[in-house]
């Protein structure tokens, strides 16, 4: 059934309130409505930009939501169409993301973890009760109704959500984040309802120790250890973790969808419904420790995202960024990103709205899934307590000792290719600048007045006329270098740049900006893909102001 098309105009019966969040092709705001004096969240959708394929999603998205209402679920309240913008008006959720909450508290037992999870599946079961897999269940779909203490998880994101027939597997696609994709997703082999409880098991794996089952800076390692289901319980922090609920754990991280268990019997499990005797209630301090670097990478990855808003071809899949229904930003092509195979042949099969999702398409034409590349066959089909010897991640108490494992290297080739660049700056030699840059360089700059430019005549110009013409000498320090990989062939700098420099009078000056910088690696060799510049300081008269 098509969304129906309002009678009346939004602006009837809502008021307008300031923004909460902007993604490529929507913005959400604030909205009170007329009559009742309520608040809502109205998510605006212009629907000019969207074509045919994204208007049937959107159709979806909002067919979708109106039939679940349930307390641990956004609420879809309204739904108006107009000539060019579609209104979708949700609940208005204050209360920021479940993760970020746990690590504000003050005590974080077991037991409240077996709470967090109950809720958790709760809203899922009232999905799958009425034909419905999310698809993209991870933490930053999990949302707190308001900042009081107790207040009710809800389930949040629907842009990738789709509709089944009872117990229906069927390919619908490939999507989903990659760390919280299950092994048939990987495989390509048919799937349905038991996708969500495979990442309700990598959600609850987290809520217990603050880090994840699976983890690799590779992707495709990443993706063979789902596929083998290779997890462990390292000491010494799951030590301290009940027998009742890493036995939950195994059922919903077993391999096989058939033998896994569904949401309503998760919801019956002892350490699930009998939690005040099953459930410890000891303070986790380590969990929450570990917790606390883990939501630190994943907003960290956000703010790269950020950054990374308008650059073309960053990989050999389009990408584009979106934010959720709050302020949230998604993230980026590591084990968070939310990525969507749009290469489907029936449009009720699958779906994202790509004002609020990174989506990932694979090459069009082909005719049957295609597999993925260098990623290591699966020998085991059987549930990971089983196969944990063969956890090709590695040994680590936590995820932040993990991450600094054989990385150092790569942070400091992007400095030196960093240096290299704004050396080729100061010395006006734009054929080493174009070497080092892509040709399709995008960047945000005040020389742009606020606008994005896109490849090398604006920066031509600048090396043409101004560039190493008006001063006599010119040193640059890097200052507070700060590198994020994004597996294996992207990274991302950020840095304050000191520049240093005698103008052709002879008088000396300073002037600093911030900047950060999007490499990726081609054919073995990096190249800066996009950047984006402050304004700076000092140095007002300097004759080649425009830092590249």
């Amino acid at each position: 059934m098509a969304v129906p098309i309002a009678c009346t105009r939004f602006s009837d019966n809502y008021d307008l309130k300031e923004e909460l969040g902007k993604g490529a092709f929507s913005v959400v705001r604030r909205c009170v409505q007329k009559s009742t004096g309520l608040e809502f969240a109205a998510k605006i959708i212009n629907t000019k930009k969207l074509s045919a394929r994204d208007f049937q999603k959107l159709e979806r998205e909002a067919r979708i939501c109106r039939k679940l209402q349930h307390p641990n679920i956004v609420r879809l309240h309204d739904s108006i169409q107009e000539e060019n913008f579609h209104y979708l008006v949700f609940d208005l959720v204050t209360g920021g993301e479940l993760f970020e909450d746990i690590v504000a508290r003050e005590f974080y037992s077991e037991a409240d973890a077996s709470h967090c999870i109950q809720q958790i599946l709760e809203s899922v079961n009232h999905c799958h009760q009425n034909g419905v897999v999310h698809r993209d269940l991870k933490p930053e779909n999990l949302l707190l109704a308001s900042k009081a203490k107790g207040a009710a998880v809800k389930l949040a994101d629907f842009g990738l959500a789709i509709e089944v027939q009872g117990e229906q597997q069927a390919w619908f696609g490939f999507a989903g984040t990659p760390g919280y994709l299950s092994p048939e997703v990987l495989k390509k082999e048919p799937y349905g309802k038991p996708v969500d409880i495979w990442a309700c098991g990598v959600i609850l794996y987290i809520l217990l120790v603050g880090y994840p089952p699976f983890w690799d800076e590779d992707q495709h390692r990443l993706y063979a250890q789902i596929k083998a289901g290779a997890y462990d319980y390292p000491s010494p922090e799951w030590d301290t973790v009940t027998p009742e609920a890493k036995n939950l754990i195994n059922q919903m991280l077993t391999v096989n969808p058939g033998k896994r268990i569904t949401a309503s019997e998760a919801l019956k499990h002892p350490w699930i419904c009998q939690r005040e005797r099953v459930a410890s209630v000891v303070h986790r301090q380590e969990t929450v420790d570990c917790l606390k670097k883990f939501n630190a990478r994943r907003k960290l990855k956000g703010a790269i995202l950020t950054t990374m808003l308008a650059t073309r071809n960053f990989s050999s899949r389009s990408i584009i960024v979106k934010k959720g229904d709050g302020s949230q930003v998604k993230e980026s092509t590591d084990s968070s990103t939310t990525l969507e195979d749009d290469d489907i042949k029936e449009d009720k099969k699958g779906g994202v709205d790509r004002s609020s999702t990174v989506i990932a398409k694979e090459p069009e034409g082909s005719g049957t899934p295609p597999q993925s590349p260098r990623i290591a066959p699966s020998s085991s089909s059987s549930p990971s307590s089983s196969v944990a010897a063969a956890n090709p991640r590695p040994n680590t108490l936590n995820l932040g000792q993990a991450l600094l494992q054989g990385v150092q290297a790569r942070r400091q080739e992007i400095i030196k290719m960093t240096e290299q660049l704004i050396e080729a700056i100061n010395t006006g030699d734009f054929e080493a600048y174009t070497k080092i840059c892509d040709p399709h360089l995008t960047a945000f700059e005040p020389e742009a007045m606020g606008n994005l430019v896109e490849g090398m005549d604006f920066h031509k110009f600048y090396f043409d006329n101004v560039l190493g013409k008006n001063c006599k000498a010119v040193n640059t320090t890097i200052l507070n270098p700060h590198v994020h990989l994004l597996g294996e062939d992207a990274a991302c700098i950020a840095y304050v740049r000191l520049t240093q420099y005698m103008d052709k009078h002879g008088q000396a000056h300073t002037h600093q900006s911030e900047e950060s910088r999007v490499w990726h690696k081609r054919d073995n060799k990096w190249q800066n893909v996009h950047f984006h510049r402050s304004g700076g300081t000092g140095g007002a008269a300097f004759g080649f102001s425009s830092h590249k």
